[in-house]
């Protein structure tokens, strides 16, 4: 079974390993696919119209998903391999061990944001920006710039004590626990921490930078710990909803797998704590 562990944890070897394999992704090709599927559905996701990964209630099962699928893709390269989380409720600040040269590296250049330091910096040579918004090929980030402060736990609390998961109008204005992790409402957990990272993470093409995988898989666990607390809570909407997922329609892009499928997590992985 995959455990998927705090990457405040990580031993030094777990470290490289999951850099090396990030790497090998981004150099055959495939890491590329998801930073273009992530874009193609964010740019797609509207309010107004059909939603499926972002804005909507499919929200957290859609991201399980695609997490599900990286961690794979992930696996084929180093069978060890799984996702690290960051707790960023905790580790809320620029000097955080997954900032550090060894792992992710740090924020970016004040000129122009691109990241100096680390195995995913441009002078490196092996992390090219090749699906973009503008010209610049090269990883950006502009740490605690845009955002000063990253969510804290007793705002993390405030969004886990909401005991139903959506409600109509199922979009960015929705009430309710997906809506508050999403971030378009109330203290903003998930969307805050994007800009606060700054960069590619804040446009649609976030998975540029490798730290997207640890705040989903962040996101993803706080879902699960939501389920926990309020076990009476279901997936809504349960059914005949336009434009977006009910609990048993399957979601784009797979076309395979319902929100009912992936409700419980164990299946696949379990977290660390």
């Amino acid at each position: 079974m995959t455990v998927r562990k705090n990457q405040a944890a990580l031993t030094a070897d777990e470290k490289r390993r999951f850099v090396a394999a990030l790497l090998e992704l981004k150099r055959n090709g495939r890491y590329d696919e998801f930073v273009r599927t992530h874009n193609e559905f964010i740019m797609a996701d509207t309010d107004s119209g059909e939603r499926t990964g972002h804005r909507s209630p499919s929200f957290l099962p859609w991201h399980r998903r695609f997490l599900l699928d990286f961690e794979q893709a992930l696996q084929s390269v180093d069978s060890s391999v799984t996702l690290p989380y960051w707790d960023w409720s905790t580790d809320r600040t620029v000097r955080a061990s997954l900032w550090a040269p060894d792992f992710l590296g740090g924020t970016g250049r004040s000129s122009d944001g691109r990241v100096m330091d680390g195995p995913f910096a441009a002078s490196a040579g092996a992390w090219p920006v090749n699906v973009r918004v503008d010209g610049r090929t090269f990883l950006r980030r502009s740490l605690g710039t845009s955002v000063r402060e990253l969510p804290t736990r007793a705002e993390v609390d405030s969004v886990l004590a909401m005991t139903t998961y959506d409600m109509p109008p199922y979009n960015s204005a929705s009430d309710g626990f997906r809506n508050h992790l999403e971030g378009w409402r109330g203290v903003n957990l998930h969307n805050r921490v994007h800009v606060w990272v700054g960069g590619q993470m804040a446009t649609g093409v976030s998975p540029n930078d490798p730290v997207f995988w640890l705040h989903h898989a962040y996101v993803d666990k706080l879902w699960a710990e939501w389920q926990r607390r309020h076990p009476g809570s279901a997936y809504a909407p349960a059914g005949g909803t336009p434009d977006v997922v009910d609990l048993n329609d399957t979601m784009k892009p797979w076309n395979d797998v319902r929100p009912a499928d992936l409700l419980d997590h164990t299946k696949h992985y379990t977290f660390d704590v």
